[in-house]
């Protein structure tokens, strides 16, 4: 199935008074579950569903921990996890305090391989 998208017109946010253009925007088509997510592994090895399943919930409690412990997590080709922090800045670095951390960010960047499966996705025009 392809990757569904829509037109959506924007101006240029650096020149108000520029002409405003069309660009394409992805759309969902719906969702999948751990558990659909488990079924398909299933389906194309030698491994059963529950079996799966129980990799994907030690795959959730892992990875966030190695991320809490400021570890970058690498799936080779596939991509990797890191985090980032945003906040707002102080005037010196003395000033600065952890408390100017708003927040805690996961970052996925595709590897490769990843990458290749993407650019070769068929695309399609939503229907209005």
């Amino acid at each position: 199935m392809p990757i569904e998208y829509s037109l959506i017109e924007r101006g240029n946010p650096g020149d108000a008074k520029a002409p405003k253009k069309f660009y394409a925007q992805a759309k969902s088509t719906g969702e999948t579950t751990v558990r659909g997510l488990a079924k398909r592994i299933s389906d194309i090895s030698t491994v059963s569903t529950v079996d799966v399943m129980a990799v994907l919930e030690a795959f959730f409690q892992v990875v966030p921990a190695e991320l809490a412990e400021g570890r970058i997590v690498r799936f080779g080709d596939f991509g990797s996890f890191s985090t980032s922090v945003q906040g707002t800045g102080a005037p010196t670095e003395k000033e600065f305090t952890r408390a100017l951390i708003n927040t805690v960010k996961v970052q996925f960047r595709p590897g490769k391989l990843f990458s290749l499966a993407m650019q070769g996705a068929e695309l399609r025009r939503a229907a209005k």
